[in-house]
């Protein structure tokens, strides 16, 4: 058989040519994008904390372009809700929302203050409803002058019981003013169940509305709350009737939650309550989730991803170093991977850790970020080029709230 010789004219070898080089380039920039994900490091830097002595509950919250520190502050007088804005010279000055001798410290279930997207600032917290311990109430409030002033609170819920109301989440509402979700104990006495209940604001501060989105949760695992292009997407431990404890998703879209599914089933069956929510981040339709799980005795943390605004999940990434205890912080980086935090225990000491993992699974290295002392979740937001990080440190008897930072290659 003899040789088959195509003929290109000059012309299309000088267009293939360039076709070479532009694939070339594009492969070549697609290299880089990816060493950027595998291979960035966060590198934190200390930052001076604007909280007081006794201090607890740190909370960061952040619209992607202003972040708000939120913290209780203890003394001989009461507890105080106070908190500041990260401003690129620092933090402002501190102000406070409320303060009271019945304002509940908790180290899992803490308060916060977000903002909505008219420039209203609300916040939430806790306070206590007659002697048992496990009964309280949840209060909301509204400032329009920055948080200057702030209007007399609310309870979103109306059922009028000495029960537990907390472990909320806030968020914007679509089309409306403040969202929030919360665990509530009013079916207890009865059914011994915690629901999952959700409320909407109006932007003028009515409540519009007060529904039950899972009559069986988790007793007091922390809730979480984010924001993709296709409306709300609340994360929580869900508690099925055999007692298997795994993490479930709902989505708030044209004024409707859908049934709640599992990020992943974990089968972790378990009799009690682990103190351990997840953590939900979102960017467009991509949605991040990280949770711990202990089943089988072994202590694990976990981040899934999500294409398809939180329908559907992909295979969980492990992101703890062998020993850990769970206590979760997510954040999704600008070009697809993600941030989590998490608390490991080795070396007979709990430590704050933190690391970027990407959604094919490709992990980064682990960061230390500081020991944790006492009962602590730490907690993450991303700011304006910048990954925020609070925690609380104990050490003889005192509390302080510390803060730390990492610059984003991709801001």
């Amino acid at each position: 058989m003899s040789d088959m010789r195509i003929h290109v004219p000059p012309a299309a070898r000088l267009v293939l040519g360039i076709g070479l080089v532009a694939i070339s380039l594009f492969v070549a920039q697609m290299q880089h994008d990816r060493s950027v994900g595998t291979t960035w490091t966060p590198a934190i830097e200390p930052l001076a904390s604007p909280a007081g002595p006794e201090a607890s509950a740190p909370q960061l919250t952040t619209d992607g372009r202003r972040t708000f520190l939120s913290w209780l502050e203890s003394s001989q007088d009461g507890t105080s809700l106070k908190f500041a804005e990260r401003t690129g010279s620092g933090w402002s000055d501190v102000r406070t929302v409320k303060s009271a001798d019945n304002l509940v410290v908790n180290f899992a279930d803490v308060p916060s203050v977000r903002l909505l997207a008219d420039g209203t600032l609300t916040a939430h917290w806790l306070e206590e409803d007659g002697p048992d311990p496990e009964a309280y109430t949840l209060h909301v409030s509204r400032s329009k002058d920055g948080g200057l002033t702030w209007t007399p609170s609310m309870t979103p819920h109306h059922d009028g019981k000495q029960t537990q109301h907390g472990f909320a989440s806030l968020f914007q509402a679509p089309g409306s003013g403040l969202g929030l979700v919360w665990l509530d104990g009013r079916a207890i006495a009865d059914t011994g169940d915690m629901g999952l209940q959700a409320a909407i604001f109006g932007t003028d501060g009515s409540q519009l509305s007060e529904v039950t989105v899972d009559a069986r949760a988790c007793e007091c695992c922390p809730t979480a709350a984010a924001t993709t292009a296709e409306g709300v997407i609340v994360a929580y431990r869900d508690r099925s009737a055999s007692e298997v404890r795994d993490i479930a998703v709902t989505r708030l879209a044209d004024g409707h939650w859908s049934e709640p599914t599992l990020v992943h089933a974990d089968n972790w069956e378990i009799d009690a309550c682990p103190v351990n929510g997840p953590a939900v981040s979102a960017r467009d339709r991509a949605v991040a989730v990280a949770w711990f799980t202990a089943k089988d005795d072994e202590a694990r943390a976990f981040v899934a991803f999500s294409k398809d605004g939180g329908r559907t999940f992909g295979t969980p990434v492990r992101v703890d170093e062998g020993n850990t205890l769970g206590r979760v912080g997510v954040e999704l980086l600008s070009e697809g991977s993600a941030a989590v935090s998490w608390v490991d225990f080795s070396r007979q000491r709990a430590q704050v850790m933190v690391r970027r993992v990407d959604a094919d699974g490709s992990r980064g290295q682990a960061v230390h970020i500081a020991d944790a002392t006492g009962n602590q979740f730490p907690r993450m937001a991303q700011g304006v080029g910048e990954l925020l990080l609070a925690w609380t440190e104990t050490a003889d008897g005192s509390s302080r709230v510390h803060v730390a930072r990492t610059v984003l290659p991709n801001p």
